[in-house]
């Protein structure tokens, strides 16, 4: 058993990382360990980084225990970058939580200084100076290197910004100097947010925290109502949303909602959240209340105005697109489906089936809109795999059946039409799968089928019969 993270206190008296446990008692017979845990350290590090939401949705995790925060155009919301600062540290110690930062306009300088040094907001011109004393091992390198550096006796950073770089690269490669540049912001080093960027946003931060649900629809419809002017700007419509609910005590809350034609009607929008607050209703715990509500456009697409009629209601038209919504985010997305052509002459693959809070805006044709096909009719019903059928008798050598068995009832044909012959796709099937003669049978009583041969009569292996739909 080792360490594998150590508090200021064990820091100060001597003790290491990943040293053994029972060397580390020796030093100090009263230290008290924990077992580690890896996947509660990173629900821990997952929700703090969804508190820090509240300041910048460009939030990067760093590693098992850091967080990269992008504030760039957020600071002077929250009065600079000092107030910024100082405002995140106060909020964490409260929640019970340690923790130093840095600002600067490189991420490796920030990382340093907050990790190696004492923090705090770094003016662009102080960046050389405030990197300068720390050690080798505040430019995020290996251990091997780190090791060799402070062998050849360049253990502080300003020992290799005063040193030549052509033999450093030579001697360590070229990504000793790459984080050396980085972290004095002469090269530049994105921040990879954890979560998606959303196209719109905007949020209600709150005097008075809310707990109901009714508070919450109705502040929701006030920020949906401030998004409308934004969305009119760039003719779009949100297709996919989000409302973040932040609790008083860190808690995020994520709540997605998606609609099947864009939107800007605040009324409608709420709407969605109306139902899926029910959906959610027993998992939402509303704690001491929630202090800022923030609703996110996460994706949004041309929005298509429509002429009113004369009565100036356009209930007809949205009636689906509604029905669709509401009970998508009551139920889910995939509780509702809807049909569409593909390219595939081959019957099953013909039709596939995609959510309908999908497929209404797909711009695709429902296999339900007037397609018509382009040899016969096919049959109302189309079995998802095409079932055996036992054929007594046939007409040889491609004549439809006289009569056939199929699910342990005799059929005797009285009409048919056919054959139509569909070759399979040989791209997706190989070459070696046989064509099929679809035939539209009619039996005795009445009852229409529409079943295929699989191969030929004198060729072997010999052909087999499968029933694929039936008519109405």
């Amino acid at each position: 058993m080792r360490l594998t993270a150590l508090d200021e206190a064990a820091e100060a008296i001597g003790l290491k990382k990943n040293q053994g446990v029972a060397e580390a008692r020796a030093i100090y017979p009263k230290l008290d360990i924990a077992e580690e845990d890896l996947g509660a350290d990173r629900r821990l590090l997952d929700g703090i980084a969804d508190w820090c939401d509240r300041y910048t949705p460009l939030v990067a995790l760093d590693g098992p225990d850091g967080l990269f925060l992008d504030i760039t155009g957020s600071s002077h919301l929250f009065g600079g970058e000092n107030a910024l600062l100082k405002d995140i540290l106060l909020r964490l110690f409260q929640m019970g939580l340690d923790a130093r930062g840095a600002i600067s306009s490189a991420p490796g300088l920030s990382w340093a200084a907050s990790r190696f040094g004492s923090g705090g907001v770094i003016a662009d011109e102080e960046m050389e100076q405030v990197l300068a004393p720390l050690p080798v091992a505040s430019l995020r390198l290996a251990e091997n290197t780190v090791a060799a550096l402070q062998k050849l006796g360049l253990k502080r950073v300003g020992d290799i910004i005063a040193a030549p770089r052509a033999p450093l690269a030579r001697r360590f490669g070229a990504h000793l100097l790459l984080r050396l540049d980085q972290a004095l912001g002469r090269d530049e080093e994105p921040v990879s947010p954890r979560r998606p960027v959303a196209s719109l946003s905007a949020e209600r931060r709150l005097a008075e925290p809310v707990q109901t649900e009714e508070d919450i629809l109705s502040l929701t419809g006030q920020i949906a109502l401030s998004l409308k002017a934004s969305l009119e700007e760039r003719g779009a419509g949100g297709r996919a949303f989000e409302l973040m609910l932040f609790r008083v005590d860190g808690r995020v809350f994520r709540i997605a909602a998606g609609a099947s034609q864009p939107l800007r009607d605040p009324k409608r929008i709420a709407a969605l959240f109306s139902e899926r607050l029910q959906a959610v209703h027993d998992d939402l715990d509303a704690g001491y209340g929630f202090e800022i509500l923030r609703l996110n456009v996460m994706r949004h697409e041309a929005f298509d105005a429509a002429q009113e009629d004369f009565d100036g209601d356009r209930q007809k038209d949205v009636s689906l697109s509604t029905f669709v919504d509401r009970v998508s985010a009551r139920l889910g997305a995939d509780c509702l489906q809807s049909f569409h052509m593909r390219e595939s002459h081959v019957p099953e693959r013909a039709v596939t089936a995609v959510p309908a809070i999908d497929g209404l805006s797909s711009g695709k044709r429902p296999a339900a809109s007037g397609f018509s096909w382009s040899r016969s009719e096919r049959p109302l019903r189309l079995f998802r795999q095409p079932e055996s059928v036992e054929v007594s008798a046939a007409e040889v050598p491609e004549g439809p059946p006289e009569s056939f068995r199929w699910r342990r009832i005799l059929h005797r044909v009285c009409r048919s039409q056919g054959p139509e012959r569909l070759a399979m796709e040989w791209w997706i099937d190989g070459t070696d799968v046989r064509a099929r003669d679809y035939f539209r049978i009619e039996d005795d009583t009445g009852h229409r089928f529409w079943i295929y041969r699989e191969g030929l009569y004198g060729q072997m292996p010999p052909p087999r019969w499968f029933m694929h739909g039936v008519f109405a």
